[in-house]
């Protein structure tokens, strides 16, 4: 689900597991601002198996499509699974991504600190 403090960052695309099975992938989203870390929400079109998560083909994939678009900068680990749902997988961004995050429109509300 999105709301109106998302930055869509990538529309639907097909990703495939280690398994070989595909999955719809609906889109890729953050929020608009944050502190620090950032949490990178992929949304999928069905339910997905759980702990999928951490399945690095799939991953991968995601990681990939980020680049594509733009994304400079290291793989990204899963982020804490008490955030991962049905169709759903959060993956926590590395410092890196902060760059290609604020190029479309997320804020990073930490550096208001850094000023004083």
């Amino acid at each position: 689900m999105t709301t109106d403090t998302d930055i869509q960052l990538s529309g639907p695309f097909k990703a495939t597991d280690s398994t070989g099975r595909s999955h719809d992938v609906k889109g890729i989203r953050i929020f608009d601002e944050g502190y620090g870390i950032i949490d990178v929400y992929v949304d999928f079109a069905a339910a997905i198996e759980p702990g999928l998560y951490k399945d690095d083909a799939l991953v991968g994939q995601v990681i990939d499509r980020l680049r594509a678009l733009g994304y400079k900068g290291p793989d990204f680990g899963h982020s804490d699974p008490g955030l991962q749902e049905r169709k759903l997988i959060v993956l926590e961004a590395p410092e890196e991504f902060s760059a290609f995050a604020k190029s479309k429109g997320w804020k990073n509300l930490a550096e208001e600190f850094d000023e004083e």
